[in-house]
């Protein structure tokens, strides 16, 4: 059966990324990385690609030259479960360059578009009671990093 994977290229950044994702999210591994040989695009021993697994899920890195960037239009998107979820990665990803954006979005140091949403977040924004959802839906806009305490306090109204 087809398998459909995650593939980021990058500039020249591949192998730098892929420590830095395995560092922030548990139980995440390098794979694998392929070294440019003689002759090749790239400096003798550069990591060219970066096979990587996060969650279980395998990821893609390579390095592809001064032309690649990455846009806000795609991101990584990670469920969290609980707020210390949500501020490990959040920190992880922001520092040392990261910037936050704005309701759990930020874009790491490398240019990659990250979304750090606690699961919760459908139910409050998405509850039958539009004055509850409205309450959350405003809460969350008003967020960089999302704060669950925060969003179950404004969709209760309180």
């Amino acid at each position: 059966m087809p398998q459909i994977t995650t593939f980021l290229t990058y500039a020249n950044q591949a192998e730098e990324a892929a420590k830095l994702y395995i560092s922030a999210f548990e139980n995440g591994r390098i794979l694998d990385v392929s070294r440019a040989g003689k002759g090749g695009p790239l400096p003798e021993g550069t990591a060219f690609s970066v096979t990587f697994e996060l969650f279980g899920q395998t990821f893609y890195a390579m390095n592809g030259g001064p032309s690649f960037s990455f846009s806000q239009g795609i991101s990584l998107f990670v469920s969290c479960e609980t707020q210390a979820e949500i501020d490990r990665y959040w920190t992880k990803l922001t520092e040392n360059g990261g910037k936050e954006v704005q309701c759990g979005w930020l874009v790491d140091k490398f240019g990659v578009s990250w979304q750090i949403v606690p699961k919760i977040l459908k139910d409050l924004i998405g509850d039958k009671d539009p004055a509850k959802a409205g309450r959350a839906m405003q809460a969350m806009m008003g967020m960089k990093k999302l704060d669950i305490t925060a969003l179950k306090r404004a969709h209760e109204g309180a």
